[in-house]
């Protein structure tokens, strides 16, 4: 579902990437973990098209996206989960939930994916006529990780899904992304709690200085 091929990418002339490889198939949840500043969310950033690749490739479905733009890439089925809680603030939460749905779903489909949100997350449920601003950092970061599940894409990353909430809740989040990546999604987690988030990954890699490490699980 989502393949990776000796990618390599940098900050202008920084390299960080130094010829990244995986593959993650459908259904599969990938744990990648790391020290800070080993290169994980450039890693992401990259696969999500926030950043350029110098060189390498990225498919999705067979389908290679790497010179595409982000949008085009969540068209393609792609969803990237950022730490900085990307959000519409000026809309209500359930306003942020129905407007970034796959229409895929219908509405039973929409009904019952808000119900499975909420059920994880009722604070959410608590706050669905507020407004996303007026939510706190870790509110925000649940909603945007509930616009992801709505979208319904082929592949999703999450970007330290646990940061910003009390790490009592990160077993209830990677249980839902357990749950989710069992009906066909690809889910990549970068997480900073490994001796929580490897119960719930089928594999863990480790990235040290922008390379990945033999693989550890």
């Amino acid at each position: 579902m989502l393949s990776i091929n000796n990618l390599v990418s940098g900050y202008g002339t920084v390299p960080v990437l130094h010829g990244i490889s995986f593959d993650v198939a459908p259904g599969e949840v990938l744990l990648i973990g790391g020290e800070n500043g080993a290169g994980k969310s450039t890693l992401l950033r990259t696969v999500g098209g926030f950043i350029s690749a110098d060189s390498g490739s990225v498919s999705v479905a067979g389908r290679e996206v790497t010179k595409t733009s982000p949008e085009d890439r969540v068209k393609a089925g792609l969803r990237l989960v950022l730490d900085g809680h990307r959000i519409f603030p000026e809309m209500s939460v359930f306003d942020n939930l129905r407007l970034g749905a796959s229409k895929a779903l219908g509405k039973d489909g929409f009904e019952q994916a808000v119900q499975d949100i909420f059920a994880v997350f009722p604070i959410l449920d608590e706050k669905r006529r507020n407004y996303g601003r007026d939510l706190s950092g870790g509110q925000q970061q649940m909603l945007a990780l509930g616009q992801a599940f709505v979208a319904q894409p082929k592949v999703l990353l999450c970007d330290e899904p646990s940061l910003g909430l009390a790490q009592a809740l990160l077993p209830s989040i990677l249980q839902f992304l357990r749950k989710w990546a069992n009906s066909g999604t690809a889910v990549v987690i970068v997480e900073q709690h490994l001796d929580i988030a490897r119960e719930f990954a089928d594999r863990m890699l480790i990235m040290e200085r922008g390379q990945m490490l033999p693989e550890s699980a």
